[in-house]
């Protein structure tokens, strides 16, 4: 099979369209053709160098995927030949086919192409898991989700509406806030030109935000802080922002407020199939519904992967780019 390798780190370029072994269906796995994969931020710091696939993962990057199931290995029931699935990653989704431990497999939602598919499970996991599972956003409460025109803010947008919260977004540009308001957000913030903590104050009667998802990391630290409610929860999942940051822990006190960080993809088996059974129990039958939405801003090719890294990187797209096999 093909698959994009990464021989050195570097630029876009360093992606590489490579002959490689067919991956095995192991005990618990099954083998998957893949039909598209998703462009995720965490691809393009595995291209640099700085985020290595966990042990025993595939070293191709690509954190989810859609195709068909090819192969059933032992100890696998409730999936069969010939299904069309969707599948979370720890590494592989840059490859015509992928192995894949039977507990990430989710079905295609009704209504959703297939191809389209690749985009959900990392988001949908991703969301599901800090705003809902970690920091318990309840009907009536705000989120606050910094980039809001990503693939993770459009999902956050589109989950947090449907259980009956009120959302405010953060993003760089008109037309993404223009499509943040068309997925549900009540508040926008151009962050280039407005303070979101002053907004969201604002919007909230001084209260503030109940929950924060937050990309940013260190940058946005201690304004995040500053922006909670009282007993509000900052869910960090993402550090373009930098590492290190200062923050007042007396704020964090006299707040009572709580600070949660994440990383899905070095999460052990065991936590990563329980959050997709979760997701299979509480978001599909909203896809399946038509209440939610995948967000793709375009198709590429998967044998030119670098293309659709300088679009990622540029920061100019909404929602997800995908990687179609020919």
């Amino acid at each position: 099979m093909h698959a994009i390798t990464i021989p050195e780190p570097g630029g876009p370029e360093a992606l590489v369209w490579s002959e490689v072994p067919d991956p095995v269906a192991g005990e618990g796995e099954v083998l998957v053709e893949v039909v598209a994969g998703a462009v995720n931020r965490a691809d393009i710091l595995q291209r640099q160098g700085f985020y290595n696939p966990p042990p025993g993962a595939s070293p191709y990057p690509g954190l989810e995927c859609s195709g068909r199931i090819a192969e059933i290995g032992p100890g696998v029931s409730g999936w069969a030949v010939g299904d069309e699935v969707c599948a979370l990653l720890a590494g592989g989704g840059y490859a015509e086919k992928v192995a894949v431990p039977a507990g990430q497999l989710l079905p295609v939602p009704k209504g959703i192409d297939l191809k389209r598919a690749a985009a959900l499970p990392e988001v949908v996991c991703t969301v599901w898991s800090n705003v809902f599972m970690v920091a318990h956003l309840r009907p009536g409460e705000t989120l606050l989700v910094h980039g809001g025109s990503s693939g993770i803010g459009t999902m956050a947008i589109q989950l947090a509406k449907a259980v009956g919260a009120k959302v405010a977004v953060t993003a760089g540009t008109r037309e993404k806030l223009d499509r943040c308001a068309e997925l549900g957000a009540d508040v926008l913030i151009n962050y280039r030109e407005q303070d979101f903590v002053e907004e969201v104050k604002k919007a909230t009667d001084g209260a503030g935000a109940d929950v924060i998802l937050d990309n940013m990391g260190a940058k946005y630290l201690d304004r995040n802080v500053n922006a909670l409610a009282v007993n509000g929860r900052l869910a960090i999942i993402g550090m373009q922002g930098g590492v290190k940051g200062e923050l007042n822990i007396a704020t964090l006190l006299n707040k009572r407020a709580a600070i949660s960080a994440t990383s899905l993809r070095a999460r052990p088996p065991a936590e990563k199939t329980a959050i997709v059974a979760a997701v299979r129990e509480h978001v599909w039958p909203l896809l399946d519904a038509g209440h939610i939405r995948p967000v793709v801003d375009r198709e590429i090719p998967m044998s030119d992967a670098a293309a659709a890294h300088r679009v990622v990187e540029e920061s100019g797209h909404i929602g997800k780019v995908l990687l179609v096999a020919s």
